[in-house]
């Protein structure tokens, strides 16, 4: 089992817990002072209260949570955002209110997920051209949308 440190910097602050046997993250709990409304298209950075120590080659994946996506238009503006392993400060979540209502967070309510996955670094070689594919440079949309 990988071993992440986690420090406290605010009193509310909650620790990451595993809900489930096979879950592949662990809930992240908004630390406020009092509920914080968003209006629709409102975006704000809401503080977690933690900071991890995440082992060398290793990434904490900040993402959405589907419930909150799916009920209420909320999504995570940088999504997934990234905690890299040299990252030392708070940990906060970016979130804005893709809905047409107004959605209110309150203290230690449950706002994105974390997993906790590897890294593979590449170096990069500068060349002349790059081999060739049937896709080439084929971008979005380029296969269709229909079915054969």
């Amino acid at each position: 089992m990988l071993h992440v440190r986690v420090i406290k910097m605010r009193d509310k602050a909650i620790v990451p817990k595993y809900a489930t046997e096979h879950a592949a993250g662990v809930d992240l709990h908004a630390v406020l002072e009092a509920p914080l409304t968003l209006v629709p298209g409102e975006r704000t950075l809401i503080p977690t209260g933690l900071a991890l120590e995440i082992p060398w080659g290793y990434e904490g994946q900040v993402r959405p949570r589907s419930g909150l996506a799916l009920k209420q238009g909320v999504a995570l503006v940088n999504s997934p955002g990234t905690i890299d392993a040299d990252y030392r400060g708070e940990i906060g979540i970016i979130v804005i209110n893709h809905g047409q209502a107004p959605v209110t967070f309150a203290p230690g309510d449950r706002i994105a997920q974390l997993v906790i996955a590897p890294v593979t670094r590449v170096a990069f070689e500068e060349v002349d051209k790059l081999s060739a594919t049937r896709r080439a440079a084929g971008g979005f949309g380029h296969t269709g949308t229909g079915t054969a």
